[in-house]
Parts: C-alpha cells; structure tokens; sequence
C-alpha cells in the first residue's frame, strides 16, 4: 500500500512539475518573442506577405491610437503545450495584459495548421461587441475566406468589421 501510495504521489508531483515547466518555457518563449515587438499583427506562422502584414498592421495601429481600443492579431502553427487553441488564447491573453504596451482589447488566434480560429475580448467591450457578434463576422466575413486560404482577406474584413463595431 504504501508502495502504491509513493508511486502516486511521486506521478502526481512529476506531472505537476511537467506542466508548470511547459507553462515556464511557453512564458519564457512569449517574453522572447514579444519583448521588442508592440505590433498589433505577429504572424509567427508566416502566412501573411509582408505587405498584407505591413497594411493589416497600418490599419490596426491607426485604429488603436484613434479610439485606443488594441485589436492583436497571432498566427501560430500549433497550439503547444497547452490541450487547445482556446486554452492557449487564454493564457496568451493573460501574458500580454500583463504589459500595457500589448494589452489586447480583442485578440485574434488564426492557425492554418489546425484551420482554426480563435476570438476573445475584455468584458468593458462586451456592450459594443459581444460574443454573438463575435461569431457572426468571423462566420459571415471570415470563414468564406479561410476556406479559399486566403488568410489575409479574411483577418482584413473581420477586422474591419470589428472595427466598425467598436466605433459605434
């Protein structure tokens, strides 16, 4: 029994020590990847021309340093080391708010790799944009366009119509 008992225990603490590693080196890789860049697009899939990244990010910039609300934009290959996209955007999300400069008002996940697609907001938003609305331009503006790859189209309309929603 006890034998059982140590080898529990001794499982439970190296899958403990397992995840808080991963969330380490996922910190660690985002510090090194953000720490000089306070763009509002970072395609670290490479999926984007660097005239589409360089318009995208034109747009995005001027709208945040009009109406001060931060739309990010990440494309990304894989999800790891976390169990989803969802989980992933999540603790991105709570890396970047840590940051004023990179603080996101709206984030936006693509990947290409794993065809999907990924959308949250800060909750002060929720009253011009919220979750159904959310849905709604990434189905009606960008779907059409990631199902014919045409990835900076897609991330182009959905921005623009958040946009157009967080001016009214």
């Amino acid at each position: 029994m006890k034998k059982l008992f140590f080898t529990l225990a001794l499982l439970t603490s190296v899958l403990i020590s397992a995840q808080t590693k991963n969330e380490t080196d996922f910190a660690t890789q985002l510090k090194n990847s953000f720490s000089g860049s306070t763009d509002c697009v970072n395609d670290f899939e490479k999926i984007l021309k660097p005239a589409e990244l360089q318009s995208l990010n034109a747009t995005l910039n001027g709208f945040e340093k009009k109406h001060l609300y931060k739309i990010v934009v990440i494309t990304t290959p894989s999800y790891a080391p976390f169990q989803s996209l969802e989980e992933y955007t999540l603790e991105l999300d709570k890396f970047l708010s840590k940051d004023p400069r990179l603080d996101p008002t709206l984030l936006i996940i693509l990947s290409k790799t794993l065809r999907q697609i990924q959308v949250i907001s800060v909750d002060f938003i929720k009253y011009k944009l919220n979750t159904e609305d959310t849905q709604n331009i990434i189905a009606t503006y960008s779907v059409p366009e990631l199902k014919k790859g045409n990835y900076y189209k897609a991330l182009e309309l959905a921005s623009n119509e958040f946009i157009k929603k967080l001016q009214q």
